[in-house]
This record gives C-alpha cells, structure tokens and sequence, in this order.
C-alpha cells in the first residue's frame, strides 16, 4: 500500500518536474565529466600496459653504424637482460603515385626465420611475406590508412640510391611504433614504416651479416628486476666500437614517450576537471535542494502536527534527493559511458592498438555517484533539520522577513541614482548576501570550466604561428644519409627552385651535471640563422656566439645548469668523447628540448673537420614540384620534412580534437549554467509568488514583475563574470602546472575569443532560463497564489 508521503513524494516531483529535470542533469553533467576522463584515463593505460605485454616491446633501445651479427651474443650475456634482437633499419625517401608531398619510409628488416622475437608485429590486413628475398613489404596501418593503401599497392623507395618498387602485402601493427612520428622527420602523414626480408635489405645496404639496431628485454619479476642503467651502460659499452649512438631507455624512445605523455595529461584532466565537475555538481545540489526544501515549511510543519516523527519526514525527503540523484547517475553513467568511448576511439585515431577495449570500471560511476548522493542528502538534511526543529505553530507561518535597511549606495547617499525597482533589487540581495554568492559562485564555476577547457585551441593556434611559423623559418629540411664535406652544400643549390640554404650539423648527445643527464641532440648552426633563430621567452634574438652552448629553458632547468656554468657532453656519434661546454645562453622552445651552437664550433668538438648533416631551404614554389621529383632522385638525401604539410596535417588534426573537446565541455558547462540560473529563479519565483501577485494586484504589469525577479538573476549573472574569468584562469594554469612535460610543452594563453566564447555560453544559457521562468511569471494564478499565504 503506498503511504502519504509516498503519494506526496510522487505529487512533488511531478509538479516540479522541471527543477528536477535541471537538477538530475547537473548532477549527470559532472557524473558524465569524472566518468568519461577516468574511464578514458584507465582504458589508454590497460591498452598500452596489455598491448607491450602481449607484443613483448622492448625494454632498451640502442641504434649503431654497423656490427657484425656475432656481438648479439656478447648483448646477451649482459647481466639483467633477458631477449636481444638485432635488425637492420634505414630511413629512405618514398613516392608514391599522385602525392607529390615528401613522404619518408623506415625500412626495417624481418628476421631470416618467423617474426620478431621482440617488438611483435600484428597482422591487421593480408598477409606474412612469403619470399622474403623479393621486394613484398609490410607497411604500418597508420600511413596506409592515410594514403588509402591496400595489400597489393606498390611503394617506390629509394634504397642506397637505387629507385626500387616495393609491394606491400601485409598491414601490421608494431609497440615500437604505436604512435608513428618521429620528430624532425615527419609526421603520420608524411612519415611511414615498412617491414621487409633482411637478406633483400641487407643486400641493398651492404649489411650483410651485420646489424645496425637492436631491442633489449630485460629480466622482470621479484627476484630478477634487472637495472635498466646497468644494462644500459653495459651495452654502450660493447657497441662503443662499432658506432653506437648511445642506448636508451623506453622512456626515451619516441612512440612511448609521446604515448606515456598523452595518457599522464589524460590523467591529469581525468583528476582536475572531473573534480570541479562533481563539486559544482555536489554544490548546486546541495543550495538548490536546500532552498527547495525550505519552500515546503508550511508542509513539514503539516506534517509534524499530524503527528509524522521527524525522522519519517526526513526519509521522505531524502527519498525526494535519491529519486533526482539516481535520475541523474542514469543519465550521467550511460553519457560518460558514450563520451569515454568516443575520446578512446579518438586517442585511437592516432594510437594503434591491436583491439579498442573500453571499460568502464565498476568504482568510477560508483564514486561518482557516491559522492554526488552525499553531497545532496547533507545539503536535503539541513534544510529538514532546520525545519523540524521548529514547533508546528512557529513553522507554520513564514519565516520572519529580513530586517530592512537602506542599500549600501542609499547609505552613501546614491540611491537616487537608481529607479525604485533597481532598489528593491538591490536591497533584496544585500539582505540575502549568501544567496546571492551561492548563485554568482554557480554560474561563476561553470563560466571557469568552459575556459579551462576550450583555451588549448589558442595554445594550439600559438604554437602554429610562433614555433612553426617564427622559430622555423625554411620550407624544407634536409637530412643526409651520411655526414657530408660542407662542399656538398653547393649541391644544394644545384636543386631546382631553391633561394637559399642554411646548411646545419646534428650531433647526439648525452649532456651531464651532477647526476643529472638528458639525451638529446645538439644542433650546429651558421651565425646569425636566418631559417632558424634563436628567440627567447619574449621572442627576442639570443646571439649564437662563436663557442659555448645555447640551451633550451626547460632542459636547462632539467640539467639545473644556469648560463656561464659548464655542462659535461658526452657525444654518442663521430669522434666520440666527453668535453666540458660552457653555457651562454638560454632559448625558450615549447616543441624540442635540444642545444645549439656555432656549426663551426660543433665541428671542433666532434673533430671531424668543416661537415653538415642536412640543411634548411628556401624555396620558389613555383618550382616546388620539379624540387621534390629532383630530390627524391638524389641518392645521398635521407629524409625529407616539408614544413607547410606538417602545418596543415597538425592543424587539422588539433582543430578536429578540440572541436570535439570543446562541443562536449560547452554541453556539460552550459548544462550547469541553465541548472543555475533555472533553479534559482524558480525558487525565489516560489518564495516571492504572494509578494509578485501582490505587485501584479497593485497594478504592476508582467514586465516590471518579471524585472524585479529576473533583474536579480541579471545582475548576479553579471558579477559571475569577472569572477568566472578568474576562476578559469587560475583553472587553466593548474592544468598546465600539473601537465607532464617531456619534449613538449603547452605554452599557457588565454586569448579575449576564449573569454568572450565561453562568456557568450553561459549568456546564452542564462537568458534561456530566464525566459522559461518569465513564462511562469506571467502565467501565475493571482488569486489562487494569494489565497495560499491566507
């Protein structure tokens, strides 16, 4: 049998349908947020954690200039380790038919007998090669994707600077190459990776029984948890004579570093914005359902007089908060659901997993909602204790009215400068302070999150225009396959269409301090760059001077090296040895963490006379064409970056990521600017319903009554304003505090179209509402609405 609260429950919620609706939404809004970040958080990480276990990826990673295949056993017998595998990898020049883009293929060699034993492959379309001594490749899925190849298209590479065809017949997934961009050689567009016979490559590079990069698993479990630098240092050690550029650890190898970065940023928006979401969540709910619950006075005082214990009046009402709280975890749970898989598959686009397994971990909705109910069923028990503590005659009549006292402006002697109405106003919400802050705070909040979550499109925006477009000033860079005499730079202009060459040399390095060390390379520059400058924070022109180093900020802060302090250099390549180099100064670069130094000066040090590795070019792009078909049959030219495709493939995809990005924020912020702004209008319409009839009797019309209520709401819109820009600020810079930064960082600025597009939102947001009550305003049954405070 249903009792009479349950029949009053089901009354209440049916005739405040559309508080509860606005609420349960708001409660969904920041369910939806900690449910999609984390989920999305855990799933990326159960994928990668699965997908290096399943495919074994490799532990170390060491590239050389040649060793003969015998001194893999010499790797083995390291103390620690546990699989070697040793390969042959080059990176070559592609064409393919149509695409007159620079496209750069790494050529790897499969193993004589099977596959991999370490950095598995994954067939994903056709089939292993069968004639491993022919020209049949398998190709990255990434870079086939992106070209629309299919198992029997062909490839044109050029290996050692013969132009061969090469068949693809099998698309492959590979750990090491979860994320297929290598920096400074191209990106998922331009950048592939192709998997051939080692005896066919092998042939083609004059390395037969030799290798020229390995893999390294090391021993894992409680008693044998090999030290990776141990191992490290010992491998440099045996490959020091054969050209080894230094090993290194999973943490700097590229696919996982940007992977790794990814996830831990995912993290740290799956812990932050969720947060705020929830809490402003837990808060609206608590405010609204306090004040809701405080319009029913009259009601609980009903109640006890008819002699219902307070504690049944309390389980009635927090019946009320479930019904909204279960509403919104409903809703909450399946969007977050939905949002979660849709950010996945978005990771997924540019991460390659064997298999997309999102879940949806039991303990997220679980805390989500946890947190949620007790938030409204403190915020509904304080409203009823407050209530039931009255004696039935005292709560049976309204609550006592404010005291009045003139405006803080009349006080000064300014409330002639305003209109009666404006006054009433004003007076109302000096007599109800904490109100008034509950409600600006609310919209303030919600006004912040949009920010924090929509201002990466100007940090995107800002590292087009000033680290593409300012500090990289060429139109093509260049690397050779072998370092060359300077006299090849005049080969360069033999080239069709080119204005200008800068001609550079690359060393890999690993720099020391203390026990401090970072690997990384050493850029050697002609004074004075013009296709390269070196700018500080305030992109101004550092001088590269005649010796010293110039260090990027953040790797000198790493090293904890100051300028006119020394860092120890290790080079990892030429004439290899330590050198101690003074700092001379500081360049601020949000896209690499490398040095710089005079090309000259960089030559002295590795003592291999007046060499280049690569140029930068300017070039007529008229001839841009003819350019590109020239170098593609240049035998000596290793990879090929063109600056303006790799501008437009990031453009888009960063446009496509935070159109999707900011669509669900400006849904989920707008949500909880609507359940603001809604249900404080609707409660102070049910509070002050006598006193507007009052008006309306006296010979108010709709409009100046609709302007005493909304105008409230108005102005309190307007002070959440600056205060919501604050709060998003201070948001937003948290963010970027908490990021991980490895070689990347996000340069933290908030341009005016960010402020004035979420400002525009909640706007928006705010009149709608408005609108709806106004409806409810004019619609009110005067008589009846008088007839209920008698």
């Amino acid at each position: 049998m249903v009792s009479m609260l349950d029949r009053k429950l089901a009354h209440d919620l049916w005739s405040l349908k559309g508080q509860v609706l606005t609420i349960a939404l708001v409660v969904a809004s920041g369910i939806a947020a900690f449910c999609a970040s984390l989920s999305t958080y855990e799933t990326m990480l159960s994928l990668r954690d699965a997908y290096y276990d399943s495919a074994r990826f490799a532990h170390v990673f060491v590239r050389l200039k040649r060793a003969p295949d015998g001194v893999a056993a010499r790797l083995l017998d390291i103390p620690g380790v546990a699989d070697v595998d040793t390969t042959i990898s080059r990176d070559v020049l592609l064409d393919l038919p149509g695409v007159i883009d620079p496209l750069v293929g790494r050529m790897i060699a499969l193993p004589e007998r099977g596959l991999p034993p370490i950095n598995r492959l994954t067939l994903v379309a056709g089939r292993w090669i069968e004639a491993p001594e022919t020209n049949e490749v398998l190709a990255s899925e990434s870079f086939a994707e992106n070209h629309k190849l299919r198992t029997g298209d062909t490839v044109t590479a050029l290996l050692n600077g013969k132009r061969e065809t090469l068949t693809i017949v099998g698309l492959v997934l590979s750990p090491e190459y979860v994320f297929s961009v290598v920096p400074g050689v191209g990106d998922e567009k331009t950048f592939g990776v192709f998997w051939m016979g080692r005896k066919r490559l092998a042939a083609a590079f004059d390395m037969d029984g030799a290798f020229n990069a390995a893999a390294l698993r090391l021993a894992r479990g409680e008693r044998a948890d090999a030290n990776e630098r141990a191992v490290i240092d010992a491998v440099d050690r045996v490959l020091d004579r054969y050209g080894s550029i230094g090993a290194h650890g999973r943490a700097e190898q590229p696919s996982h570093q940007t992977l790794t970065q990814e996830i831990e940023q995912q993290r740290v928006f799956g812990i932050v914005l969720p947060a705020v979401f929830l809490g402003v969540a837990v808060f609206l709910l608590n405010v609204v359902l306090s004040r809701q619950i405080g319009t029913q006075r009259s009601q609980i005082a009903a109640l006890k007089a008819l002699g219902r214990p307070d504690r049944e009046i309390g389980l009635h009402y927090l019946k009320f908060v479930l019904v909204i709280v279960v509403l919104g975890a409903a809703i909450g749970v399946a969007a977050g659901a939905w949002l979660g898989n849709m950010l996945t598959e978005l990771y997924t686009r540019f991460f390659r997993f064997p298999s997309l397994d999102y879940r949806l971990a039991p303990w997220i909705p679980l805390a989500g909602i946890g947190v949620s109910l007790a938030g409204a069923a403190a915020g509904a028990l304080q409203a009823v204790l407050h209530v039931v503590r009255l004696a039935p005659a005292e709560a049976m009549r309204p609550p006592s009215p404010p005291t009045f006292k003139p405006t803080l402006a009349e006080r000064f002697g300014f409330g002639h400068v305003y209109s009666p109405a404006v006054r009433m106003i004003m007076r109302d919400m000096e007599r109800r302070p904490a109100r008034a802050l509950f409600t600006t705070t609310g919209i303030a909040a919600a006004l912040a999150i949009l920010i924090a979550g929509t201002w990466w499109g100007d940090a995107i925006n800002w590292l087009i225009d000033v680290e593409m477009g300012m500090r990289w000033r060429m139109h093509v860079g260049l690397q050779l396959s072998e370092v060359a005499s300077s006299s090849a730079a005049y080969d360069f202009y033999k080239l069709p269409g080119v204005l200008a060459a800068e001609p550079d040399r690359q060393a890999i390095v690993r720099m020391h301090r203390g026990h401090r060390s970072y690997r990384t390379i050493i850029m050697g520059l002609p004074p004075a760059s013009q296709m390269h400058p070196l700018l500080d924070a305030n992109l101004q022109t550092v001088p590269l001077p005649g010796a010293g180093l110039v260090l990027n900020r953040r790797l000198a802060e790493r090293l904890e090296v100051k300028p006119g302090q020394t860092v120890r250099v290790e080079f990892l390549q030429g004439a290899r040895g330590e050198r101690d180099v003074p700092v001379v100064g500081l360049v601020d670069e949000k896209m690499q963490m490398m040095g710089y130094m005079d090309r000259a000066a960089l030559n002295r040090l590795l003592r291999e006379g007046d060499a280049i590795s690569g140029a930068r070019l300017l070039i007529d792009y008229r001839e841009r064409e003819a350019f590109l078909r020239a170098v593609k049959e240049t035998p000596r030219m290793g990879a090929l970056a063109e600056l303006a495709p790799i501008i437009r493939n990031f453009r888009d995809n960063s446009a496509r990521n935070i159109l999707v990005f900011t669509s669900v924020l400006t849904v989920l912020a707008g949500t909880i600017a609507i359940g603001v702004v809604y249900n404080t209008a609707r409660i102070a319409l049910a509070e002050r319903a006598w006193e507007l009839a009052s008006l309306r009797v006296l010979g108010f019309t709709r409009g100046e009554v609709s302007g005493l209520l909304l105008g409230e709401l108005a102005l309190e819109l307007l002070l959440a304003l600056p205060l919501g820009w604050v709060l998003g600020y201070w948001l937003s810079w948290l963010l970027v505090q908490l990021m991980p930064h490895a070689d990347f960082e996000f340069p933290f600025l908030i341009l005016p179209g960010t402020y004035a597009y979420a400002t525009l939102v909640v706007l928006v947001a705010g009149v709608v509402s408005g609108l709806i009550v106004r409806r409810r305003i004019d619609r009110l049954d005067l008589v009846a609405v008088l007839k209920t405070r008698e």
